[in-house]
C-alpha cells in the first residue's frame, strides 16, 4: 500500500469524524445508547432471563455487536450522503480514488465503534461485570471485535452505496441490526423455537458473540473463533468487492 493511499485514507477518516462530531444528535445517541442498552437489557429484561450467569455477564458481548449494528446506520448514511451532495465528484476531480473514499468511512466507523464498545464495558463493569481474561484473550478478543467492526463496515458502506438516498440509507441497514436478536447474544439458542434455532445456531454474530464472551470470561470456545473469523473475512470481502463496483457504476461518467 502506498504511503498516498495511506494518507488520503487518514485525512478523509479524519474527514468523516468531524462530521460526525457535528452532527450533534448522533454524537450524544453514540454516547447514550450504549449506556441505555446496558441498563435496559440488565435491569428490564435479566431478572426473566435464566443464562446460568449473572446476565450483565452473558449480556456484554450482544450490547457490543448491538452497538456496532446501530452505529452501521451512521456509516451507510455518511456514504449516501456524499454522493447525494456532489462531495464525491470533487474528490475525484483531485485524483481520490474510490477506495480511498469509502475507506475513509470505514476508518471513522472503526474508531466510534471502539469507543461505543469501551463505553459498553466501562458501563457493564459499574454493573458487576467481572472478566477472566488475561492478556492474550483481550487482544483476541479486541482482533475479533475489530474485525467484526470492519466487516459491518464496509458492508453498510455497500449499502449506503446501493441505497437512492440518504433518507433510505438507514433502512436498508434493518437486517443488520435485526441479526443480534436472532443469535445467542442475548438468550441461550436452546431457549428459541426449533424452527428458529438452526438459523440463529448458523448465522455470524453467534460465533462471535460466543468467541468475545469465552475469550472475556476464561471459557471454553471451541471452533467459534474461526468460524467467526471466517464469517467476518467472507463478508468483508463480499462487501469491499460490492461497493467496489457498485462505487464505479455510481460515478461512472
Amino acid at each position: 500500500m502506498s504511503s498516498t493511499a495511506i494518507t488520503q485514507w487518514t485525512v478523509l477518516g479524519g474527514r468523516s469524524l468531524r462530521l460526525g462530531r457535528r452532527n450533534v444528535e448522533a454524537l450524544i445517541m453514540s454516547i447514550a445508547l450504549p449506556v441505555m442498552l446496558m441498563v435496559v437489557f440488565v435491569y428490564l429484561f435479566g431478572g426473566a432471563i435464566q443464562t446460568g450467569t449473572e446476565y450483565v455477564t452473558y449480556v456484554v458481548p450482544g450490547v457490543m455487536l448491538l452497538c456496532v449494528s446501530f452505529g452501521s446506520a451512521m456509516t451507510a448514511v455518511s456514504v449516501a450522503n456524499d454522493l447525494q451532495g456532489g462531495i464525491v465528484d470533487r474528490l475525484r476531480s483531485l485524483d481520490v480514488g474510490g477506495a480511498a473514499v469509502l475507506s475513509g468511512h470505514v476508518v471513522a466507523s472503526l474508531a466510534r465503534n471502539v469507543v461505543a464498545s469501551a463505553l459498553v464495558l466501562g458501563v457493564a463493569f459499574a454493573l458487576g461485570f467481572r472478566p477472566h481474561a488475561d492478556l492474550g484473550q483481550w487482544l483476541a478478543a479486541l482482533g475479533i471485535l475489530l474485525l467484526t467492526i470492519a466487516a459491518v463496515s464496509w458492508l453498510s458502506a455497500c449499502m449506503g452505496l446501493l441505497a437512492g438516498s440518504p433518507e433510505s440509507a438507514s433502512g436498508y441497514t434493518f437486517g443488520i441490526t435485526f441479526l443480534p436478536y436472532a443469535s445467542s447474544a442475548f438468550v441461550p439458542i436452546g431457549t428459541m423455537p426449533s424452527w428458529l434455532r438452526g438459523f440463529a445456531g448458523n448465522q455470524p454474530v453467534t460465533p462471535i458473540t460466543e468467541s468475545l464472551r469465552g475469550l472475556l470470561l476464561d471459557q471454553p470456545v471451541g471452533d467459534a473463533p474461526w468460524r467467526a473469523v471466517a464469517w467476518c473475512v467472507g463478508i468483508m470481502l463480499v462487501a469491499m468487492v460490492g461497493a467496489a463496483l457498485l462505487f464505479r457504476g455510481k460515478t461512472r461518467t
